[in-house]
């Protein structure tokens, strides 16, 4: 697949192979749990010392529950995305040769192709713990359809790493007209009209010119209108993306000041223990000095006596040998 051949031969070294390999992952890993894991790898990346592959890991935007089931879809089931792929190159090829009745065939073939892979992406992201809404299952379809109908869509949903949902162009043959690119036909250039030129033919002319240009007019509508669509699916995962990073900070900060908190918690019981220790050491020196006090108060009074009894004792040896 281009997914595996095209984008990792470009790669240089061993560090943007694992940035391909992290952006793959991310791209695997459920909406709901995408923000967390990619700050998780930049920050990794980032304390690995290499700045510009956490930046870029940290560029990666969250796909849409639908964008993400259709990139489940290919990395899931890469034989049946390959014949897929096929399939749109040569349904594009049999649109520009086939006439009415052909395009009709192969338009029925492809809703039903469209119809049972929007099923099994619906069941991938169910035994994945993410269950599809009707709505996401039908941008799933419009993904799709898109791969079949140009391949600039075919090659952005074969890496598998869409963030939103994409839309096939307005040009993409119903079944029921002839083929071509209508966006980039342009109108013959109307005859010139004689005099001789009946008035029903040139009203007929003038509402054919004014439903072509009403025609142009729509397709830049809805172009336009998808295109703002685009912008505001952008702006919201930016928005939840942010709300997500506040969120995290939030949590990393209030488990900063409880550290802190913790830590002058410890430091106030230190000083008290301090404070208790000098205290009980003066106690002991002030015990220290009045028992060295009694001590010397007691070895003087206990020399005092034995001198007293040495005096006694030697008048009364005087006395016994006078007798």
């Amino acid at each position: 697949m281009q997914r595996e051949s095209g984008r990792r031969r470009d790669t240089g070294g061993q560090d943007s192979e694992a940035v391909e390999q992290v952006l793959d992952e991310l791209y695997a890993t459920p909406p709901s749990a995408f923000v967390s894991r990619r700050e998780e790898r930049a920050a990794a990346t980032r304390t690995a010392g290499r700045k510009e592959d956490a930046r870029r890991i940290h560029a990666a935007r969250r796909p849409t529950l639908a964008a993400w089931a259709a990139n489940l879809l290919t990395r899931s089931r890469p034989e049946e995305t390959q014949r897929f792929l096929e399939l749109g190159q040569a349904l594009r090829e049999a649109h520009r040769t086939l006439d009415a009745a052909g395009l009709k065939e192969l338009s029925a073939q492809r809703r039903r192709i469209v119809t049972a892979l929007s099923r099994q992406a619906a069941q991938l992201a169910g035994e994945a713990g993410q269950r599809l809404s009707p709505a996401a299952q039908r941008e799933v379809e419009s993904t799709l359809r898109a791969v079949l109908a140009d391949p600039e869509a075919a090659d952005r949903w074969a890496e598998g790493r869409l963030e939103v949902s994409l839309t096939p162009p307005s040009a993409f043959p119903s079944g029921t007209a002839a083929a071509g690119p209508a966006r980039t036909e342009t109108a013959p250039a109307p005859r010139p009209k004689s005099r001789g030129t009946a008035p029903g033919t040139r009203a007929r002319d003038e509402l054919a010119e004014r439903r072509r240009e009403r025609r142009e007019e729509l397709e830049r509508a809805e172009q336009e209108a998808e295109r703002a669509a685009r912008h505001l699916r952008d702006a919201r995962a930016e928005q939840d993306d942010a709300r997500e990073s506040l969120r995290r900070s939030d949590d990393e900060l209030g488990r900063a000041r409880e550290t802190v908190t913790a830590a002058e918690e410890r430091l106030r019981a230190a000083r008290e223990d301090l404070d208790r220790a000098e205290r009980e050491r003066r106690e002991a020196e002030e015990r220290g000095r009045t028992a060295a006090d009694a001590l010397a108060g007691a070895e003087r009074d206990a020399r005092a006596s034995a001198r007293r009894v040495d005096r006694l004792t030697g008048r009364g040896r005087q006395y016994g040998s006078s007798d």
